[in-house]
C-alpha cells in the first residue's frame, strides 16, 4: 500500500512540477492552452492504457506464447514442476499460480499477473529439457520472486509514467 501511495505521489509532484515549468517557461502564453489540464488528461489516458495491459496481460501472455497451463499434470516432469511452483509460492506467501509450458527451443520463463495471487508462471519446453532441475528450480524462483514482490504492477506503473 505505502507503495501504491508513494507512487501516486511522485506522479502528483511530476505533474506539478510539469505545470509549474511550462508556465514559467511562458509556453501557455503562445498556445493559450491550459498544460496543466493536459498533463492530467494524458496521465488518465497513460495509466488507463498500463493498467488494462496489466489486467490483459495473463491472457496476452498465454496467446502470445501458445502457453498450455498444467491443470492435470499428464507426465512426471509436469507434477515435478506443479510441486516446485507450489513449494516456492508457499515459501514465498502466495497463492499459487497457473503454471504452464511454452512450445519454445529456447531456455525462456516469465511471471505475469494482475495481482500477486492471480498469476502465471510459464517455462519454455527448451528450459525444462537443456536445464538440470537445480538450474529450473532457481529459475523458477526468480520468477516467483517477481510475482511476489509485485513486479508487474510496479512495472504498469512505470510505464503509464512514459505513456504519460
Amino acid at each position: 500500500m505505502m507503495r501504491i501511495f508513494l507512487f501516486l505521489a511522485t506522479n502528483l509532484a511530476v505533474l506539478v512540477i510539469a505545470s509549474i515549468t511550462l508556465k514559467l517557461l511562458g509556453v501557455d502564453r503562445y498556445t493559450g492552452q491550459n498544460y496543466g489540464s493536459l498533463l492530467v488528461f494524458c496521465a488518465v489516458f497513460g495509466f488507463a492504457g498500463s493498467l488494462i495491459s496489466l489486467f490483459i496481460s495473463k491472457w496476452m501472455a498465454k496467446m502470445s506464447t501458445g502457453t498450455e497451463i498444467i491443470s492435470q499434470p499428464r507426465t512426471r516432469h509436469e507434477q515435478w514442476l506443479l510441486q516446485t511452483v507450489e513449494q516456492l509460492s508457499r515459501d514465498a506467501g502466495i497463492k499459487m499460480p497457473e503454471v504452464g509450458i511454452f512450445p519454445a527451443y529456447e531456455a525462456n520463463a516469465f511471471a505475469t499477473g494482475w495481482n500477486r495471487n492471480d498469476a502465471l508462471v510459464a517455462v519454455s519446453q527448451g528450459l525444462l529439457e537443456r536445464f538440470a532441475p537445480d538450474e529450473v528450480k532457481a529459475v523458477l524462483a526468480h520468477e516467483i520472486g517477481h510475482v511476489a514482490n509485485g513486479d508487474m504492477v510496479t512495472l504498469a506503473l512505470i510505464q503509464g509514467v512514459v505513456n504519460t
